[in-house]
């Protein structure tokens, strides 16, 4: 089966990988005279050794793409926010960091004002802002990040939390737009987020964190306030929505990985406008396909009734005693955020239940 259709160098380089992992590959629809020249080069496998090559293509292309000019180190990104911090987050982001062989870094956005803005129906008057409470801003923002510096490091002398090398950032700025300009230059592996969830009435963190799931290009994990899970081995029951794409294959893989438990059971779930019969056969199949692959996963699988609810998502959710909630995102252009927020925006916005948002 078709894996891919690339150029001929591309081709060629995911052969290569491929075949040095023992999978069987053929390139097709080559011009042979001017191979450099061709396009829509196949790559083909068999159809059995699909899982493993779309994880490795995956994986391979990422790094490709990334730019590793500054020697950057893989590391999980942990968003923080003094003022509101929801507890946990940092938890599961040094959890996930020892799990992935990898190092933290805590990143805190801070903002000053710069200016204020007075008027009537006439005119307006822009006036700066007192420097002292700027200055104050700054002092407290990075007394905050000594303070925590200093209670992460107890934690890990006390074997409260994993050993791993850690650092802190401060940045003055919007946090979505700070958090978003950091994940474009630094792509880290996994973005760990607190959510309000909706039995917190300041919607604040919520907002930041469904902004940033819609528009990065790194895995996103939420974690709500009320949640009383404290890592990610507690996890046992994860539910993932599934449109019927070949890149939720990736996805599920992702959220299997970063669950790493044995006793995990993978509830599929799909939802739509109407109940058609091809679904059910489909989704009969995923839970089929899943079970042959993964052996050792009990799975289930449900259908729902629509497809813009996250009512009835999330009653689903309760239901099953869902620990975690996965699927996988495409990023929104501003005015389909603006105008139609995506599943994942109203999730994070009404949701209780823990979010793991990939992007393949």
């Amino acid at each position: 089966m078709t894996l891919a259709i690339r150029t001929y160098n591309r081709a060629q380089m995911i052969k290569n990988v491929l075949e040095e992992n023992g999978i069987e590959t053929m390139i097709h629809n080559l011009n042979l005279e001017q191979p450099e020249m061709a396009v829509g080069v196949r790559v083909r496998i068999k159809k059995s050794d699909l899982p493993r090559a779309l994880k490795i293509v995956e994986e391979v292309e990422s790094a490709w793409e990334r730019d590793d000019a500054d020697g950057e180190k893989r590391h999980v990104l942990i968003s923080v926010d003094f003022a509101d911090m929801v507890e946990h987050t940092i938890d599961f982001g040094f959890w996930f960091a020892e799990q992935m062989g990898v190092s933290v870094t805590i990143l805190y956005v801070y903002f000053t004002p710069s200016y204020t803005i007075s008027g009537n129906r006439d005119f307006s008057t822009y006036s700066i802002s007192d420097s002292e409470l700027t200055r104050r801003i700054v002092n407290q923002a990075n007394a905050d990040a000594e303070n925590l510096d200093r209670l992460l490091k107890k934690r890990i002398t006390n074997k409260e939390l994993p050993d791993v090398n850690f650092g802190i950032e401060i940045k003055e700025g919007v946090p979505e737009d700070e958090i978003l300009d950091y994940c474009k230059k630094r792509n880290p592996e996994l973005v760990v987020m607190g959510t309000q969830g909706k039995k917190i009435t300041d919607e604040l963190i919520g907002s930041v964190t469904a902004e940033v799931i819609d528009s990065t290009l790194s895995p996103v994990f939420a974690v709500p306030v009320q949640v009383a899970l404290r890592s990610p081995k507690q996890i046992r029951r994860v539910a993932f929505l599934t449109n019927f794409d070949q890149k939720d294959l990736i996805a599920i893989d992702k959220t299997i990985e970063l669950c790493n438990s044995e006793n995990t059971e993978i509830y599929f779930i799909h939802s739509a406008e109407k109940t058609e019969p091809w679904s059910e056969v489909m989704l009969a199949g995923i839970k089929s396909y899943f079970a042959s692959q993964y052996p050792g996963i009990k799975t289930h699988y449900a259908l729902l009734g629509s497809s813009n609810s996250p009512e009835l998502i999330e009653n689903y959710l309760k239901e099953k005693e869902i620990d975690l909630l996965a699927f996988n995102s495409r990023r929104k252009k501003m005015f389909s955020r603006l105008f139609n927020p995506g599943l994942a925006y109203r999730l994070v916005m009404q949701s209780d239940t823990m979010l793991f948002v990939t992007h393949v």
